[in-house]
């Protein structure tokens, strides 16, 4: 009976998103002339944005791939050892990266090693003042003497929560390092020689769509969650990262496709990139809507103007995203724009804030086809959208690393939500305001003892009168041919696992009408 329920609740969501999909009318209007494309992460909460980027102004292209940008990076921030992977968890790190103090002005490489010497020995000061501060903290007979002592030290940090700024996101990784030197680090790939990074930045583009018909400005949309006091921020940040920001691997895919000599190894490969092509990192903040640039200082001066003139699209785009997302936090969006912002930028930095957004709650379906397939449609911010033209990729390679990690990734996303909303009580890790974190990063009890708890807090899924999330199994939506789907599922046992043990449905599109893998074969998508 619960099987036949489950269905149904499905089944409910699929006839609408079946109706959109099948309904879309192409657009016969003159196509405007492309002049910034941008690439977000596949994040469910990418596609109200995408969505409002392109009915702001026409002439910007949205693209969605996976945010760690094809690199297989791991990160180690400057002058720590706090190494830690930026890519899909089923993947390994091939290649690191780390951070370098970068001047704008380039100055010369004897000051540069000064730079990098003196910033990292500052960092280094700091933290080992720090980690005997802890240690203080932390020494049996001195507990509740420190506490007496040093509480007063905590009350502007009470005062903070209490009365929440309008602070910017801050950068955990540039903790302890002097304010002077933060807008100079920079991450750096490692150990690659350029040829080897004409090769890196051929496949990553020709994944991507973008080894042909570039635009002058192309950005590289990374995605992180702004939030205070919150044990599980991870949850809010990019999954395709690792539980991290999109932010180290869109700086440094963009500083790399920015080299001259990186552009001549991939002209010899095919792949021309026009002169006045410039790549611009940035990082949408999922909480509060707004879009960050980074290393804009490193750009020439007409890309540097392009990117100002931006602005207002971000800002008048992030707006009627913000609007949309109002209502679930219980505002009433003011007529004011600078306003609401406000509101959402103090939610962001409240410590007592246990509902700073919804991350990936209510997340649906996954849809690997053209933009074309989907553009103009309000999907509610419930799909993760991936771009992929079948008519590119003749070997199906990159279907096959789509169908392997991304489709893979958003299955684990969609499973996490509906298991702690199904069964909260084992898959869930329970009230957050009793939360108490184990070892710094091992993990959360609820309350002072017993089982470390697992899944996402009932704050991340109910919003106190009723649950934000509707646990439906993934519907995965791929416009490719049937051969080349049915052989990656033969090759790959895990993905014919998922399909015949019914872990998600799986569609395609066939010409302009839908159809559904079911019992090892292509049915018509019957939802009446």
């Amino acid at each position: 009976m619960d099987e036949v329920w489950q269905v149904a609740l499905e089944v409910g969501y699929q006839r609408q998103l079946a109706q959109q999909l099948c309904c879309a009318e192409a657009d016969t209007t003159t196509a405007p002339v492309i002049k910034v494309q941008a690439a977000f992460c596949i994040d469910v909460r990418s596609e109200p944005m995408r969505r409002a980027l392109e009915a702001v102004s026409p002439s910007i292209q949205t693209i969605g791939f996976a945010g760690f940008f094809g690199l297989p990076v791991a990160y180690t921030p400057f002058a720590t050892e706090a190494r830690r992977p930026q890519l899909p968890g089923l993947l390994a790190p091939a290649l690191e990266v780390s951070d370098q103090i970068i001047p704008a002005s380039g100055d010369s490489s004897a000051n540069s090693v000064q730079l990098n010497h003196a910033a990292g020995e500052a960092r280094q000061r700091h933290h080992a003042l720090s980690d005997q501060w802890g240690a203080a903290r932390r020494w049996p007979n001195a507990a509740f003497s420190f506490v007496d002592v040093a509480g007063l030290g905590y009350l502007g940090k009470l005062m903070s929560w209490i009365s929440p700024s309008r602070a910017a996101r801050s950068n955990d990784d540039m903790a302890g390092l002097p304010s002077r030197y933060k807008q100079q680090c920079r991450p750096v790939l490692l150990g690659l020689d350029d040829q080897e990074k004409a090769d890196l930045a051929a496949k990553v583009l020709h994944a991507m769509g973008l080894d042909q018909q570039l635009s002058p400005l192309v950005l590289l949309v990374g995605h992180g969650s702004q939030t205070t006091n919150n044990a599980h921020a991870a949850a809010l940040d990019c999954g395709a990262c690792c539980g991290q920001t999109g932010e180290v691997n869109a700086r440094v895919l963009a500083k790399m496709l920015n080299e001259p000599a990186v552009r001549e190894g991939l002209q010899r490969r095919g792949i021309s990139i026009p002169e006045r092509t410039v790549f611009i990192a940035a990082l949408h903040n999922t909480t509060t809507d707004e879009i960050e640039g980074f290393d804009i200082d490193l750009l020439p001066h007409e890309a540097r103007q392009e990117w100002n003139n931006l602005q207002e699209i971000f800002a008048s785009a992030g707006d009627q995203v913000r609007r949309e997302r109002a209502p679930s936090f219980g505002l009433n969006p003011p007529i004011d724009h600078q306003e609401l912002l406000n509101k959402f930028i103090e939610r962001a930095n409240d410590g007592a804030q246990t509902r700073p957004e919804w991350g990936l709650a209510n997340n649906a379906s996954f849809i690997i086809a053209p933009r074309e397939r989907t553009q103009g449609l309000n999907l509610e911010g419930r799909s993760f959208l991936h771009d992929y033209n079948a008519a590119n990729d003749t070997d199906g390679s990159v279907l096959e690393l789509l169908m392997t990690a991304p489709m893979l990734v958003t299955h684990w996303i969609n499973w996490q939500y509906h298991a702690s909303a199904c069964d909260p009580q084992r898959m869930g890790s329970g009230n957050k305001l009793l939360h108490n974190v184990v070892g710094g990063h091992i993990g959360v009890f609820e309350g002072n003892g017993g089982d470390l708890r697992i899944g996402l807090s009932r704050q991340s899924l109910h919003d106190g009168k009723r649950w934000m999330h509707e646990p439906l199994r993934l519907t995965a939506v791929i416009d490719a041919p049937a051969q080349a789907i049915e052989r990656v599922t033969q090759q790959h046992a895990v993905v014919r696992q998922l399909l015949e043990n019914g872990w998600l449905h799986l569609w395609r599109y066939e010409g302009d009408r839908l159809v559904r893998y079911a019992e090892g074969q292509w049915q018509a998508l019957t939802l009446e």
